[in-house]
């Protein structure tokens, strides 16, 4: 089998790219060697995140860095283990963190950011999965006045430098948009711009149908196997080898299993995450994704219930689970909302894949002919799923840019 273009990967992001690939009028291969949106896009707070032009930072205050030295809290875990092999991404990090070097990544960040609800619509309606998305944005309440009137005046500056739209509202707005709130806030931040989502994976499957309906294919298969070829690339699948002109790297998490055997030494780590779903108590109701911020942990309401999701896990990758995050915020979060019994048999982990400067890598490979990348969303895989689609369909055959891909190469690494 002969093909334009193989994409690796088959999470929100890989998906998008096919669809945009095969919308261009090229013969698409899909390989994952699970189903699509099974791995880290199966699992999330739901969130396509239009507010979300910081991506999230290391903090740089002492009483932060205390508190997650501690490693005790819901929104951030270390293994010990783990700190020798990632303490070199942690240090990068840490250093674009850095209040100057944040603003400056938030500019070059913000193209993407912006065209994320309006290219997660356009699929959405081509697709027929707009029923998933819902127009709720999402909210952050507080329980510190301190800390509401830092986060009120950053969302000013977010809004004054970025035009996104937010709500500041006091203690009885907060009770007003979420009756069922069991907790005295002190007020809370509405993004209205972002939208939501009740069932990501469900979304990612109706992105797999419209590709499958413009004609592109899946196949299980092996990533590790990809080799080049005098005419391009190679890849076995359960159905035989593959051959194709191009091929994208949209592994997620796994995309240094691939890079590293093509010697591309790339800067990536994982962020594992968490969750659970639980059953609402009697008529309680969850009008939107929320998020208790003094206590570091997201409630979302979706299809399969109330989805509670924790912070970021730094460890190796493929360490066996540790879902201590989830057993402190759980307590917590059933004295925030009337949450009933787990729905799910076992806590899901996920992991989100990092760059040290917090923005994905989208583009061409510098040193292999017709080979492209499209990973490292870390926290905005979903958010910026389509819009990655769109961007690199459109670097692959030639087309304006629906936003300068520069910031984003993978040469700056």
């Amino acid at each position: 089998m002969r093909k334009d273009v193989v994409v690796l990967g088959a999470g929100i992001v890989g998906v998008s790219i096919a669809v945009h690939l095969q919308k261009r009028g090229r013969s698409v291969l899909l390989v994952d060697r699970r189903k699509p949106g099974e791995e880290t896009s199966f699992g999330n707070a739901g969130l396509i995140q239009r507010e979300g032009v910081y991506p999230y930072g290391f903090p740089h205050d002492f009483g932060a860095l205390l508190r997650y030295a501690l490693n005790n809290t819901i929104d951030a875990h270390y293994h010990w283990s783990a700190l020798p092999k990632i303490a070199p991404f942690l240090l990068q990090y840490w250093m674009h963190s850095r209040p100057a070097q944040h603003k400056a990544i938030a500019r070059m960040y913000a193209p993407l950011i912006e065209h994320s609800v309006t290219e997660h619509m356009a699929l959405a309606e081509e697709s027929g999965s707009t029923h998933l998305i819902r127009p709720t944005g999402w909210m952050k309440v507080f329980r510190n006045e301190e800390t509401r009137d830092r986060q009120f005046r950053d969302a000013e500056a977010v809004k004054r430098d970025f035009g996104v739209n937010f709500d500041a509202l006091d203690t009885r707005g907060v009770a007003e948009r979420e009756p069922h709130i069991k907790v005295s806030t002190k007020g809370g931040i509405h993004w209205t711009d972002p939208a939501s989502v009740s069932d990501p994976h469900l979304l990612t499957m109706g992105y797999v149908g419209l590709f499958e309906r413009l004609g592109g294919e899946l196949a299980a298969g092996d990533a590790k196997t990809l080799e080049e070829t005098p005419t391009g690339w190679r890849v076995q699948t359960e159905n035989g080898p593959v051959e194709a002109d191009a091929v994208v790297i949209a592994l997620g998490a796994w995309a240094d299993v691939v890079t590293k055997r093509l010697g591309y030494d790339l800067p990536l780590a994982v962020k594992r995450g968490y969750h659970m779903h639980y059953q609402p108590e009697g008529n309680a109701v969850l009008n939107r994704p929320t998020l208790d911020f003094d206590r570091g942990y997201f409630l979302a309401p979706m299809l399969k219930g109330i989805r509670l999701t924790t912070g970021a896990e730094f460890a190796v990758r493929d360490a066996p689970k540790t879902p201590v995050q989830l057993a402190r915020a759980e307590p917590i979060a059933r004295e925030f909302f009337p949450l009933g019994g787990r729905v799910d048999p076992e806590p899901w982990m996920g992991m989100r894949p990092c760059t040290p400067d917090m923005m994905p890598i989208i583009g061409k490979a510098p040193r292999h002919k017709n080979l492209w990348f499209g990973f490292g969303h870390a926290h905005h895989g979903l958010t910026l799923g389509p819009v990655t689609g769109r961007l690199l369909a459109e670097m692959i055959t030639g087309e304006t840019p629906v936003v300068d891909p520069k910031p984003y190469r993978v040469e700056r690494f």
